[in-house]
């Protein structure tokens, strides 16, 4: 995918409405996909920087081409005229509240998500644990049911299944 995703990015180059970018999420742009939510590599977000989107299209050229040709500016307080009544009342609502206000929801909203990924992280945690467990329970009981002699019955099942009957006289 990386040279379709730089072949992509030259094409956007001097595109002055659509950017395509990359960032090295383990490195110095880590703070910025921590707060977009991106988890694994690769990952594509689109659309207004402070408020980006999940891609979920194809991954060769021709789909990311096709996506980004079809892309076209949002609604956003910076695209106001791009609003329909209904989001335009809710961007005036927002921006009538002190940044303190703002701030606030951010940070609750924020620590809601953190507390979702840390309740993930913590079940997935027990459920590995579990998994481990049950995964060792289980060839142990296989080592037992080995040693027990299971094969020898096995074989003699089939022996006598195989052999021929005797009649007596």
């Amino acid at each position: 995918m990386k040279p379709d995703w730089d072949k992509l990015m030259k094409e956007y180059a001097s595109n002055d409405k659509i950017g395509v970018f990359d960032v090295d999420c383990t490195a110095e742009g880590k703070p910025l996909c921590d707060s977009n939510g991106v988890r694994g590599f690769p990952t594509i977000k689109f659309g207004d920087p402070s408020n980006l989107e999940d891609y979920s299209g194809g991954r060769d050229f021709a789909a990311l081409a096709k996506f980004a040709s079809d892309l076209k500016p949002n609604c956003s307080p910076s695209n106001m005229e791009l609003c329909d009544a209904e989001q335009k009342a809710e961007i005036e609502t927002i921006m009538a509240l002190s940044e303190a206000e703002i701030d606030a929801k951010i940070a609750e909203e924020d620590k809601k998500a953190a507390d979702a990924e840390k309740l993930f992280k913590d079940e997935l945690e027990k459920l590995q644990n579990t998994y481990k467990k049950l995964q060792e329970d289980k060839e142990a009981t296989l080592e037992e049911v080995k040693a027990s002699g299971i094969g020898m019955y096995k074989a003699v099942k089939a022996a006598k299944k195989n052999a021929p009957v005797k009649e007596e006289l």
